[in-house]
């Protein structure tokens, strides 16, 4: 597995988690993603040639995924408020699915090549100037996923009281535009902070959950796996926890 990862900066870091890369040579192989609380944009090459362009949705189960040999992956990793204010779609439609866009979507058909710093520059180029045209953005739902993916683990209420927007219209908001709940959302993140824990061998909850059984519980409702059964990733099954291994 030949993989990398590469960190936005400035503005677009409310927006991007990060870009990533990855080819594969070998025979075609099967992979299961897990939820992450972040979709992406995903740029597929065979043989260094242009196939399709892929926008996900937000994972709330395994998906599973079949990578052919002589792939390469080029993609940006959103958070979940890039949808609004970059690609101005609301992802409900794309709840544990994808579509596929048109090759010239943000001219991605102009690249000439594979390389992940230049996929990248491209793109927060073209980000940078979406966001600059922007009339107004709204602080609340800065403020709101900025606490997200904080992992500060606070609940539906404190949210609400931090940003200063009411329960219910952050809810109505969540639904419309995700197809999810903020509370669910927030169970995905916490599980998803416990990955690189488990990947070390930790099985046992750091981080808001009320005990073993919770933890578990809570873990198994989105990898439909255990702790141990994900610690052991067989065949690198699962390519989150394969790549956080491998860093």
């Amino acid at each position: 597995m030949d993989y990398k990862e590469i960190h936005p900066n400035g503005s677009l870091n409310a927006f991007v988690k990060y870009f990533w890369r990855y080819e594969h040579s070998g025979e075609d192989v099967e992979y299961t993603l897990i939820p992450d609380a972040c979709f992406d944009l995903v740029v597929d090459f065979e043989n260094k040639v242009l196939q399709n362009i892929y926008l996900t949705g937000i994972w709330t189960k395994p998906i599973n995924m079949t990578v052919t040999k002589g792939t390469t992956l080029l993609a940006v990793r959103f958070k979940m408020i890039a949808s609004e204010y970059l690609l101005k779609i609301g992802l409900k439609a794309l709840l544990n699915s994808m579509t596929i866009l048109p090759k010239d979507f943000w001219d991605i058909h102009n690249v000439k090549c594979t390389a992940l710093e230049k996929f990248a520059s491209d793109l927060s180029e073209t980000m940078v100037r979406l966001l600059n045209e922007q009339a107004k953005l709204d602080h609340r739902k800065l403020k709101l996923f900025e606490f997200i993916y904080s992992e500060e683990f606070l609940t539906v209420s404190e949210l609400s009281e931090r940003v200063g927007w009411s329960s219910r219209q952050i809810n109505r908001y969540f639904n419309a535009q995700f197809g999810i709940s903020l509370k669910k959302l927030i169970n995905i993140v916490r599980c998803n902070a416990c990955y690189p824990s488990i990947v070390e061998g930790n099985l046992f909850p750091e981080k808001a959950f009320t005990d073993q059984a919770h933890y578990i519980k809570e873990i198994k409702k989105y990898t439909e796996k255990s702790p141990g059964q994900l610690f052991k990733n067989q065949n690198d099954r699962f390519l989150q926890l394969s790549v956080l291994k491998a860093r």
